[in-house]
């Protein structure tokens, strides 16, 4: 029963990001993340699978001393119905046809039937690499952390890795 659950939030998430992809689809200055993989991984108990999407508006990106910034916002859901709704800043690097992307990015965790991770609000730091598959879509692969940092009674955290298609509309 939670693997059908999955698909079908799986198979939401494609429908949304498709009929937005059309709406926007003049704009070519936004990029949609959808991507899927394993839940806290390095916790044999309560690893789970997950999907998630992420949007990034090109027209917010900044120039720094700290390389191109932008905001991201975004959202997952594992199998378990732990969520995870997020927003913060990605810096992007480009070595070629080679992506490397660090974000950081505060949000809101409900454990569902998942992972007590003790606090509603969660940190998560990532780094996703990608390679271009045109000059308007890539595919990734990303490894992220969710900590408290040290805010609630305890601090579990959660590794979780995810294979990323990214797109450009």
């Amino acid at each position: 029963m939670k693997l059908k659950k999955f698909y079908v939030t799986m198979f939401f998430l494609l429908s949304i990001f498709s009929a937005k992809a059309e709406e926007i689809k003049l704009n070519n200055n936004t990029e949609f993340n959808i991507y899927t993989g394993m839940f806290d991984f390095s916790d044999d108990g309560k690893r789970s699978s997950l999907v998630g999407i992420q949007h990034q508006n090109e027209n917010l990106n900044r120039d720094t001393f700290l390389g191109n910034l932008s905001p991201v916002t975004g959202a997952l859901i594992t199998a378990d119905n732990a969520a995870y709704i997020y927003t913060g800043v990605q810096a992007q690097y480009k070595l070629g046809s080679l992506n490397i992307t660090p974000s950081f990015a505060p949000g809101y965790y409900n454990e569902g039937n998942g992972k007590d991770l003790g606090h509603a609000l969660e940190f998560k730091s990532e780094v996703q690499l990608s390679l271009d598959l045109s000059k308007n879509s890539q595919f990734g692969f990303s490894y992220n952390h969710l900590s408290n940092a040290s805010l609630g009674d305890k601090n579990p955290g959660a590794n979780s890795y995810m294979f990323n298609f990214l797109q450009k509309f």
